[in-house]
């Protein structure tokens, strides 16, 4: 059976510190936010710790759907083996412990649903995918886009088929483009300036007008990110850039400045700050097929 015969699936996005779950409805083309569930994880516990809130969250979800749900699709960060369903991510601060874990037969045993119906999607490009899909990039053929977050993720589409970039790692400065453009960047970049601890980007908001450093770390932020989607751009040549991630809601303290800075590398491809947030990759991963072919 095609997927688009099935009427309600559930879509999952799998961020670094949470789990946001929610009813699709395949046939509407959107999410059931009467249905939608959202709980933060310990990223750094336990694997049985973090597979067990995921299946209660899902449980609730699940639960909310008359007929029953017999698929789930996740959109989850990397490195990851999607096809297989088995945790790949070490050395990133998060998840550490489902390292060679078979999450697709872990959810499968917990929630009695066959293994086959269990697919997972790059999180980046499932943001993107339910942008293009639907959201900021809809009447766009070529997009790029990121996601700001524990993490930078990053992904490509063209006429509607989308993948993941993986220029996350790539080198930067004197580390990987990561380091420097996530929210663990802003946090020890202010405890450099400060001596302070903070819990990520959202506290530094209200201390924009208050401390120096802070207008001093947005500042070196919109730097690193304008050399990096400078050579994003530069490679692609697409039509917009969609940008979404926690990050991305502190906007106004860095987007007109990456504009400017990128219209200095004579590149005016327009900006846009997502418009489905969260929403974004739980239509790409619910919209997403192993069939779907890859851009070569």
């Amino acid at each position: 059976m095609l997927l688009f015969e099935k009427r309600l699936i559930v879509g999952i996005d799998i961020g670094g510190s949470h789990i946001t779950a929610a009813l699709i409805d395949l046939e509407k083309q959107c999410v059931l936010e009467e249905s939608r569930v959202r709980s933060r994880v310990n990223s750094n516990g336990p694997a049985e710790e973090i597979i067990s809130t995921w299946v209660e969250v899902l449980r609730k979800v699940i639960s909310g759907a008359p007929k029953g749900v017999s698929d789930l699709r996740l959109a989850m960060p990397g490195p990851f083996d999607y096809e297989s369903g088995i945790s790949l991510i070490k050395g990133m601060n998060k998840y550490e412990s489902l390292y060679g874990l078979d999450i697709r037969s872990c959810l499968a045993t917990h929630l009695a649903i066959v293994p086959e119906n269990i697919l997972f999607r790059n999180d980046a490009e499932a943001f993107l995918h339910g942008e293009v899909f639907c959201g900021a990039a809809r009447t766009n053929n070529l997009a790029i886009g990121i996601t700001l977050g524990t993490g930078l993720g990053s992904a490509v589409s063209i006429d509607g088929i989308t993948k993941d970039a993986c220029l996350g790692v790539s080198a930067f400065k004197d580390g990987i483009a990561e380091d420097y453009i996530s929210t663990r960047w802003f946090v020890k970049r202010y405890h450099e300036l400060t001596g302070k601890k903070i819990d990520g980007t959202e506290a530094l908001v209200s201390l924009y007008q208050l401390e120096p450093a802070v207008k001093t770390i947005f500042a070196e932020f919109s730097s690193n990110l304008s050399v990096f989607l400078a050579s994003f751009i530069q490679s692609e040549q697409p039509e917009v850039v969609v940008i979404g991630g926690n990050i991305a809601k502190t906007h106004p303290l860095f987007l007109d400045e990456v504009k400017y800075k990128l219209s200095q590398y004579g590149l005016t491809t327009p900006l846009k700050i997502a418009e489905l947030w969260e929403s974004g990759a739980l239509l790409g991963a619910a919209y997403y097929s192993p069939a779907e072919k890859t851009i070569s």
